[in-house]
């Protein structure tokens, strides 16, 4: 039998570290991250256990790659799914969408998004991964099509806010309702709360500027 060739291999690499990836997903969103162990990972993957610290040099930083994978698809998806955007207003739709992928996640996943949150408040800190820098392109994408005239500026800043409207959904408790963060974070954006996937729910207050991001910070 012939060696296999460079391409191949790493191919097999890439889709074994996508089944780590995607396990530790699982298995965190279930289980809380103190209760799942890299053994109990590397089983879900159907991968040695050896294999997950040839790739990762510790659980955190796995678990963040693992999520910043999860985002990098559940926006991508967000961007991508019919209709497409477009005319004037495709980079505000685009927006839109961005921010109800990254609150959908802590809606429907608070432990595993709480999780990803308090880790990077530890001593590891933010990982810049090959799956964040991914997620990273994206977002700043999303802001270019916005129209920021400073993108490198623009897009900390909406990582920063999605962040901080992320803890506050999730703050064990005091969280705040995520219809009220939306409708903040697009009335700062001048959208309208008809854009995106609008939650079931009116906007707070039901104001004309939170229905069609005219406040004070959304002046178009």
């Amino acid at each position: 039998m012939s060696p296999r060739s460079a391409s191949v291999n790493e191919e097999l690499r890439r889709r074994s570290r996508e089944r780590l990836l995607q396990a530790t997903v699982e298995l965190v969103g279930e289980r809380g991250f103190e209760a799942t162990t890299l053994a109990d990972i590397a089983h879900r993957a159907g991968t040695a256990r050896g294999l997950v610290s040839y790739y990762f040099p510790g659980k955190r930083r796995l678990l963040q790659s693992a999520v910043h994978r999860l985002m990098h698809r559940t926006l991508q998806e967000a961007l991508e799914r019919e209709p497409r955007p477009e005319g004037p207003d495709a980079g505000r739709e685009m927006l839109a969408r961005a921010i109800d992928a990254i609150l959908g996640l802590a809606h429907e996943r608070p432990l595993l998004m709480r999780t990803h949150m308090a880790g990077m408040l530890t001593a590891d800190g933010f990982i810049q991964c090959p799956e964040q820098q991914r997620l990273a392109q994206l977002l700043r994408e999303t802001v270019v099509a916005y129209g920021s005239p400073e993108p490198d500026a623009d897009y900390p800043l909406l990582r920063a806010l999605l962040m901080g409207a992320v803890v506050a959904m999730l703050l064990p408790g005091a969280p705040m309702p995520r219809g009220r963060l939306r409708a903040e974070l697009f009335q700062r954006y001048g959208l309208d709360w008809a854009s995106g996937v609008p939650p079931d729910e009116e906007p707070p207050g039901g104001s004309a500027e939170a229905r069609d991001g005219t406040g004070p910070a959304g002046q178009r």
